[in-house]
């Protein structure tokens, strides 16, 4: 029996290891990157705007706890977790809140159904000359 060497699967680890290594080293860079910039700002607090924080709080979630710790972030990862459920969580009510009608003109499921029903649909008294 022959034993046929196959070229391919090695070539595939290969590139994927070379992929891998390439984006690691962007990783290291952009790490070391926010390392010179924080020393450069020395203890100068960082200021935010909204956009800013839950754009970076989107972000973090992917990670969890344990990743961020790992990692060199410019904010400690508590304060990443709690912009992503205080921006997340206020997003999703304004959403919500969007989605519902103003309380004036929300129709009172007691009442049933006004279409057709003219003024007594609103909870006025009926019109004595349209009631013919």
């Amino acid at each position: 029996m022959r034993l046929v060497f196959d070229p391919f699967p090695l070539l595939l680890i290969s590139l994927a290891g070379w992929l891998n290594q390439g984006q690691q080293d962007v990783i290291d860079y952009l790490q070391e990157e926010n390392r010179v910039l924080r020393e450069q700002l020395g203890g100068k607090r960082l200021r935010f705007n909204d956009d800013q924080r839950r754009r970076l709080g989107v972000r973090a979630k992917k990670f969890g706890w344990r990743m961020l710790e790992e990692l060199s972030t410019i904010v400690t990862p508590a304060t990443l977790l709690a912009w992503h459920r205080r921006l997340i969580a206020k997003s999703t009510t304004v959403a919500s809140a969007r989605a519902r009608p103003p309380p004036h003109l929300r129709r009172d499921p007691e009442a049933g159904s006004s279409h057709g029903q003219g003024e007594s649909g609103l909870g006025l008294p009926q019109n004595p000359r349209s009631a013919s």
